[in-house]
């Protein structure tokens, strides 16, 4: 395959927000101390739900906190992606307010304010006939995280937001991609944002696709997944207007696939077609061929399906690599963070590249023989060069997605 002539895209700046902490340094030094942050989490009484553990956001650092005070409308999720918005521009040296910019904000999000909603809900039920505020549904709408941020951020261009449940923010990025490439904008703030609910929570209890511990994909007693909550924020920028301005990329966005299953409601297809698919398209779109890939940050629910289906794709596309690839996993860190797990990931997957060392996944248990991958699981495993590193996601209805991240090196 040979390089094609389209405008580069590079990452200037990153922010997150997780069960590890507020900001990417904790979440860095989560990742890599190959410990969990999924425990028990009071959001919410989980005592009528099957499981109890979750990846719970930690309160707020004081400065944070004082900030919030000034705006009771913003939802959980809000606040996730607000602050790692913040964080990411900061990074890329660019101001707080974006107007005098062709900015644009691509978001993905799956209930958006929802545990808000569902406190007014029941603020509702026990007012008999008062009066009670509905200002803590004014961010309810899934669109709500992305568009505090473009407020925020004062973003006069594109807002955008794609809820396509656990493949949202992976594709929201890849249309930032897309419109830096065709220059329908000069800085691209891409990410996402989603919170714990009781909505989600109680759901995925009802399907019995959530483990009781920690989740631990790949493993062969895996027993599902481990929700999350959280945010993350990449900014994008076309490389010469990156370097115009004196700014100093942290990576660069190869290409972005994507593919729909067409085969059911929930369950992925069992040989992995589509997500195979999206992988094929991510890699056609850089212009390199599989062997260029040095590391996979994989989807990696925990969930048997899931599992299985995503190491079928990986075969399928990769072949014999499949047995030898590096494979790191986040969610087993820091829970599946839904609508905002492709954005989280995409952070993690950066992070790696910079720092060039893949994460561990924790826990001690055995690869499953029928998902055979090769998965980091020790802290500064496999030092090797790492110069290409793909983040893919899958989702309900069979939406999946994948982003191509490569290392930052000055052409």
């Amino acid at each position: 395959m040979t390089f094609r002539t389209v405008p580069r895209v590079v990452v200037t700046g990153i922010g997150a927000v997780s069960a590890w902490g507020w900001g990417v340094k904790s979440l860095r030094e989560g990742l890599c101390s190959g410990r969990t942050a999924i425990r028990p989490f009071d959001r919410f009484d989980s005592d009528s739900f099957f499981t109890h553990l979750a990846g719970q956001v930690p309160d707020p650092p004081e400065e944070l906190r004082t900030r919030f005070r000034h705006r009771d409308r913003w939802s959980y999720a809000d606040r996730f992606g607000l602050s790692a918005a913040v964080e990411s521009v900061n990074m890329a040296g660019l101001p707080n307010d974006l107007s005098d910019l062709e900015a644009a904000v691509f978001f993905g999000s799956s209930t958006g304010g929802m545990f808000e909603f569902e406190d007014f809900y029941d603020s509702l039920k026990q007012a008999q006939g008062k009066r009670i505020s509905v200002r803590r549904i004014a961010s309810q709408d899934i669109a709500g995280p992305g568009n505090a941020v473009a407020r925020e951020l004062r973003v006069t261009g594109r807002v955008w937001t794609d809820s396509a449940a656990c493949s949202s923010a992976t594709l929201a990025i890849g249309l930032a991609l897309q419109a830096l490439r065709e220059g329908t904008a000069e800085v691209a703030v891409a990410g996402g944002a989603d919170s714990l609910c009781r909505v989600t929570y109680g759901g995925f209890n009802s399907l019995r696709s959530v483990d009781p511990k920690p989740c631990i994909p790949f493993r062969a007693d895996r027993a599902g997944l481990s929700l999350g909550e959280g945010g993350a924020v990449l900014v994008l920028e076309r490389l010469e207007s990156a370097l115009e301005r004196g700014a100093t990329p942290i990576a660069e966005l190869l290409g972005a696939g994507a593919s729909a299953d067409a085969h059911h409601m929930t369950a992925p297809h069992p040989q992995g077609h589509g997500a195979a698919l999206a992988l094929e398209r991510a890699l056609e779109d850089t212009g390199r061929g599989v062997d260029a890939v040095d590391f996979i940050n994989a989807h990696g629910t925990g969930t048997p399906l899931n599992d299985a289906a995503e190491y079928a794709a990986i075969e399928a596309v990769f072949g014999e690599r499949a047995l030898s690839i590096p494979v790191c996993t986040t969610k087993g860190s820091v829970g599946h963070l839904l609508g905002s797990a492709g954005a989280i990931e995409a952070v993690a997957t950066i992070l790696v590249l910079m720092h060039q060392e893949v994460h561990p996944s924790p826990g001690p248990h055995d690869i499953d023989p029928g998902t055979p991958v090769n998965l980091v699981r020790e802290p500064g495993a496999g030092a090797m060069r790492l110069d290409v590193g793909v983040s893919l996601n899958l989702a309900f209805g069979g939406c999946n997605s994948a982003l191509v991240f490569g290392r930052w090196q000055q052409a």
